[in-house]
């Protein structure tokens, strides 16, 4: 059995699974892009949402030069980072999903590798440094606008503190992670895949 359903029951984890259900992308997602994508970063003309027929899918349009404006997902990278043999978590600072916990990630910026994100972000948020292990695990869903990118890291050197964007944190052995107040829904899914992985090394 997995290591982190122990320390919950089955009803409890269904319970946040399905507290989760939506990540923020509305189903008609489109219409709220619209209200923000109204004019071509080309020429200013105005944008329409309508069938590229080469495609067959429907995308925003410009009415003008016809440059097609894809909306694509965000990279996120973060880490696991484990300090003295517990897992370090921060409590967010900033919206979305302020006063919750979550381990360290942000986007991906142009001019690094997700790897280099993931460790920028961990020293960022929680003001260590971090040597990233194994192969990276990827959480998607379709109704999110990001893509998870998630390491398993060792704190190297100095010890955890909060950094601007956190309010506090906290080291948790599996059996203390606060499960009921994740800040995402990837969050929740990382960090029980760490706990399975714990159980059985």
């Amino acid at each position: 059995m997995n290591k982190a359903r122990r320390f919950l029951s089955g009803a409890d984890h269904r319970r946040i699974e399905k507290s989760f259900a939506n990540a923020g992308l509305p189903k008609k997602w489109w219409k709220a892009f619209g209200r923000e994508l109204r004019h071509c970063a080309r020429c200013g003309e105005r944008l329409s949402w309508r069938l590229v027929r080469a495609e067959g899918q429907r995308r925003f349009v410009c009415g003008g030069c016809r440059w097609i404006f894809y909306q694509n997902p965000k990279i996120v990278a973060a880490a696991l980072p484990v300090w003295k043999n517990k897992i370090v978590l921060l409590r967010r600072a900033i919206e979305p999903a302020k006063g919750l916990w979550s381990h360290p990630a942000g986007f991906m910026e142009l001019g690094e590798t997700v790897q280099d994100a993931a460790i920028r972000e961990t020293r960022e948020e929680i003001g260590c440094r971090v040597r990233l292990a194994g192969p990276a695990r990827l959480y998607s869903y379709d109704d999110a606008a990001v893509v998870t990118v998630v390491y398993d890291a060792w704190v190297v050197g100095a010890g955890p503190r909060a950094g601007a964007e956190s309010l506090e944190v906290k080291a948790f052995a599996a059996d203390e992670i606060p499960w009921d107040r994740l800040a995402f829904r990837s969050t929740y899914h990382a960090l029980r895949d760490w706990a399975d992985r714990r159980s059985k090394s």
